[in-house]
């Protein structure tokens, strides 16, 4: 989605969302997916993403080391894994900062130039909600097409938006198999499972994606 757009906005005022994917995510272990988390301070569940902080017991290292236990045999691990380490071992303990840091990183691997701003940072009313956010941003920016994976289907009209001037497309994934050691395939993990079993010549030839 990134590499589809001319700007990307990442949302910091977005309430965080408990048992999401905002701190969590899967890679492959002995053939099969594992959970992997970053553990956050105790607080409240109402917080933005932007005003939640990692907990003080995160031990970086031992993240570090369960990703380099389960992809020290795959054939790019040499050349994913200083920036995977170098990503999470930032001592920053501000959650958003952390996530947008992990993103920028991920985006210079892949070679994808897509300018990255902050919802924060763009002047509108920031109580709106959902696709009437969504709208105020687009105006604010200038965007006349707004891209969304094919899940946004059951939350945005088409309709709407053109009426607002705008043309909301989606993004239709394709199936993307590879090579996991001699297991079968498991398919939905972290980006850094892609970048441990295909080259980034490789990944950016699947960036290319369908709009509808």
């Amino acid at each position: 989605m990134i590499e589809s757009a001319d700007l990307f906005i990442v949302y910091d005022n977005i309430k965080y969302t408990k048992k999401g994917w905002i701190n969590r995510n899967r890679i492959l272990k002995d053939g099969k997916k594992a959970l992997v988390s970053v553990p956050l301070k105790s607080n409240s569940n109402y917080l933005d993403v932007r005003d939640r902080k990692l907990s003080e017991d995160f031990r970086r290292t031992k993240l570090v080391n369960q990703i380099k236990g389960a992809y020290q045999s795959a054939p790019n691990f040499l050349q994913v894994f200083p920036m995977v380490e170098k990503t999470i071992l930032n001592d920053e303990f501000n959650l958003f900062r952390f996530l947008l840091n992990t993103i920028v990183n991920v985006c210079e691997y892949l070679k994808i130039t897509t300018e990255i701003t902050i919802s924060s940072s763009i002047s509108i009313d920031h109580t709106l909600k959902s696709q009437n956010k969504v709208i105020a941003l687009c105006r604010e920016v200038g965007a006349t097409i707004y891209i969304n994976p094919v899940g946004g289907r059951e939350l945005y009209s088409k309709n709407f938006f053109q009426s607002e001037g705008i043309k909301l497309k989606f993004i239709e994934p394709y199936p993307f198999y590879y090579d996991q050691f001699e297991n079968e395939f498991v398919p939905w993990l972290s980006i850094i499972d892609v970048m441990m079993f295909n080259s980034v010549g490789v990944i950016r030839e699947y960036l290319v994606s369908k709009w509808k």
